[in-house]
């Protein structure tokens, strides 16, 4: 055999080789584009796996051309010149995978590589999307109530003693605090959670309802006020010594339309803003609310005995701790 064969016959199985690999990297493309169908927010890393199998399918329709044709297998050289070329073309469609969060750094697992577009962690994506993942938490089925006869769950009184990270509450809620002018509307609650005590209006998220939208519901149902244009301002977290525990979103709202009238469930009034009856509220209000008021917003975490507060600690955005 001369030279020149046995360099065609070595190119011929290297050709053979790569032609096989690169179909197996195909159909793994493709299961994982099939994979990603199931994983919310991955429209442009699902279509990233259509280019990347695009371009794929370019070279090995190049590499099979040449092989069945019996061209110069210096040939593929081009082809695969073309596929980088079509690849950087493309490499801000076709690459968008990142292995790590892009805003705390820790490394994601599969899913969170191959889908959810924004390249972040479920963690920095709920911080990011506060009413998606309260809309999220209301899902979630109720915990089965403790039978009698089961031991009770004994809940600390230090804030610093629950592992927030992992703290899950059973209900997730919403209070806005409606301004006009220098008055704040608030309510004299008449039943449910805090009866007797002075509030915003506010109540729990439904299903398939944002934040957002549960605070103009609730603001209805409580004043018969229509408030437009709701904003966040802070998140309220509450381990009740009983056993409830409460994630509430707080908003502000500075325009409306109606007038305010009682209702089955609160009596609102307008009240100077510098006259505020904290002592007539939540022991927690006094700690977040004269802050949020100067447009600063916050994370607030307490430990609550009926309506007593054992214990408190509130996360200023600014890293500022009361």
């Amino acid at each position: 055999m001369t030279k020149e064969a046995e360099h065609y016959t070595l190119g011929s199985m290297i050709l053979e080789t790569i032609e096989k690999y690169y179909t197996w990297a195909l159909i793994a493309i493709l299961l994982v584009n099939f994979t990603q169908r199931k994983i919310p927010r991955t429209e442009k890393k699902r279509f990233a796996t259509i280019y990347l199998a695009a371009i794929l399918l370019v070279f090995e329709v190049g590499i099979v051309t040449i092989l069945t044709r019996g061209l110069n297998h210096n040939l593929a050289w081009l082809v695969l010149a073309l596929c980088i070329g079509l690849f950087y073309l493309f490499r801000k469609k076709a690459l968008p995978f990142r292995i790590h969060c892009l805003e705390c750094g820790i490394r994601m697992d599969f899913n969170h590589i191959i889908g959810h577009d924004d390249n972040l962690c479920s963690d920095c994506y709920n911080k990011a999307h506060p009413e998606e993942a309260a809309a999220e938490a209301a899902k979630k089925p109720k915990p089965a109530q403790v039978e009698e006869d089961t031991e009770e769950m004994v809940v600390p009184d230090t804030v610093a003693e629950i592992d927030w990270d992992l703290w899950d509450p059973k209900e997730v809620c919403v209070i806005t605090y409606l301004f006009d002018g220098d008055q704040v509307l608030l309510i004299d609650k008449k039943q449910g959670l805090g009866t007797g005590l002075v509030n915003a209006p506010g109540g729990h998220i439904e299903l398939a309802e944002t934040a957002t939208e549960a605070a103009i519901r609730e603001f209805k149902e409580e004043t018969e006020l229509d408030i437009h244009d709701p904003r966040l301002v802070g998140r309220l977290n509450f381990q009740f010594k009983d056993g409830l525990s409460e994630r509430g979103y707080v908003f502000f709202a500075d325009s409306y339309s109606g007038e305010p009238a009682e209702t089955e469930e609160a009596r609102p009034f307008w009240c100077p803003i510098k006259d505020i009856p904290y002592d007539k509220m939540w022991e927690d209000d006094l700690y977040w609310l004269p802050q949020a008021l100067e447009g600063k917003k916050f994370d607030g975490f307490f430990i609550f005995d009926g309506q007593k507060m054992l214990d408190k600690l509130v996360v200023i955005e600014e890293d500022e701790q009361a």
